[in-house]
């Protein structure tokens, strides 16, 4: 009998996951038993997703550089990756725009409800958080985001995931490696070479856990919607979003259509275990191991191009998180702020989402920070900031969910364009967890 393929255990677990968290939300003490004994699961199979990220960019990257043998090519790389990413990029934000100008969900809102939204969220946790690390960020200097890129202590950028960081740093390994005779380099390149293919397997190993995994997670987020009623009233914007994201999938299919001549089916059913961890998820950077070994794997993609696009990609590519920028800038304009909704200011949305995207943490909600600064850019009242936020603070994290799975579509998408255009593309050679187990047991 055929074994059941990876991504429909994982649909089946998020599926069991949204039902029994639907049926825990109607039982007395539902929600503490999920939050206690179900949610706990979820974190453990994050943390072991995060454990392993950074070590596999170290490994692949410095592997990666090393192995092209020539740094022209990296340069050619890089601005090919950059280009392709600035492109998606500017195509989801003028998407998100184009919609919500059409749409117009903000416009008709009740003051009873925008009130309601109002006294709710205006003061929570979340939103206050979201508002003060927006402040921060606003406070560093112009060139802030670049001397962030240089690491003064390697060890403490690894330890707290610093990913830019880590990548200049394997830049920089990978590169010197190419300027020292191979007789030198080559050991450090061969530790770098089975230090990859160690935390590959890892992530063979800690994917069999993935539906039991996705199902907690599910579970978690389904007891945290409290409030149906307001759910509904912003089902319109929501609805906006998510047509973009999805209009924002079928560009990445096209574009592999055309340019690698993949079927965009085999391309989904290749990806899609990656794209259902990122929407269990919410995070490029806890995805970032299983994108990689589906990209490696199963899209037939070189370890030079994935090693390098990947990990870039899960840090300056937020294609579905600037789409959600234009649209919940504009939202918010219609429903608070009519005055500011001008052409100049809609054109200041496109480039400062796009500036905010490369800046954007690769983790949960991080967009709505970035959102923030979006808004402040085109002289949006602060005193309605917070007012701005509760309004979409409620829908925020399913939508996070969702435009999650398209910043990871984007960055496989992007990692065949590049591969493609350096003749990288291969035939696939997916691996199991077990394919050495009979030599050890």
């Amino acid at each position: 009998m055929k074994k059941l393929a990876l991504h429909w255990k994982i649909i089946i677990g998020m599926i069991l996951g949204i039902i029994f968290g639907f049926i825990m939300n109607t039982v007395d003490g539902g929600r503490d038993f999920v939050t206690d004994w179900i949610k706990p699961f979820g974190t453990i199979f994050i943390n072991l997703l995060k454990l392993i990220a950074v070590p596999l960019i170290l490994a692949s990257l410095i592997k990666g550089v090393s192995d092209l043998k020539d740094i022209s090519k990296i340069k050619t790389m890089g601005l090919r990756t950059i280009i392709i990413y600035v492109g998606t990029t500017l195509i989801a934000i003028i998407i998100g725009l184009s919609i919500v100008n059409i749409v117009k969900p903000g416009e008709g809102m009740s003051a009873e409800t925008i009130e309601k939204i109002k006294l709710k969220y205006e003061s929570s946790d979340g939103v206050v958080d979201k508002l003060n690390k927006a402040s921060n960020q606003q406070d560093a200097g112009p060139l802030q985001a670049l001397v962030d890129i240089f690491p003064s202590n390697i060890f403490k950028a690894l330890g707290d995931a610093k990913m830019l960081q880590v990548i200049f740093f394997a830049l920089f390994v990978g590169i010197c490696l190419l300027l020292i005779p191979d007789k030198k380099a080559n050991p450090l390149v061969h530790f770098f070479d089975s230090l990859n293919e160690v935390v590959m397997k890892m992530v063979d190993l800690i994917m069999l856990f993935a539906p039991y995994a996705v199902f907690a997670l599910l579970a978690n987020v389904i007891i945290a919607f409290d409030d149906i009623e307001i759910l509904l009233k912003l089902l319109m914007y929501a609805v906006c979003v998510v047509v973009g994201l999805i209009l924002m999938i079928g560009v990445y299919l096209l574009l592999i259509k055309v340019y690698t001549k993949k079927s965009p089916l085999w391309f989904l059913s290749r990806i899609s275990p990656a794209q259902l961890l990122a929407f269990s998820t919410s995070s490029s950077a806890a995805t970032l191991p299983v994108t990689m070994e589906r990209v490696e794997e199963h899209l037939g993609v070189d370890k030079e191009v994935s090693g390098f696009v990947l990990p870039v990609g899960a840090t300056v590519n937020m294609d579905g998180t600037s789409l959600y920028q234009g649209i919940a800038a504009v939202f918010i304009m219609q429903v608070i702020w009519p005055e500011g909704l001008t052409f100049t200011n809609q054109l200041v949305i496109i480039a400062t989402a796009l500036l905010a995207s490369i800046g954007s943490a690769a983790v949960p909600s991080a967009g709505m920070v970035m959102l923030v600064i979006v808004l402040e850019s085109i002289g949006f009242p602060a005193e309605l900031l917070p007012i701005g936020l509760a309004l979409i603070f409620a829908v925020d994290r399913p939508l996070d969910m969702c435009r999650t799975v398209v910043n990871v579509t984007g960055d496989a998408t992007v990692s065949m364009l590049v591969a493609k255009s350096l003749g990288k593309l291969n035939k696939p050679k997916p691996k199991n967890w077990d394919d050495n187990y009979d030599a050890v047991k």
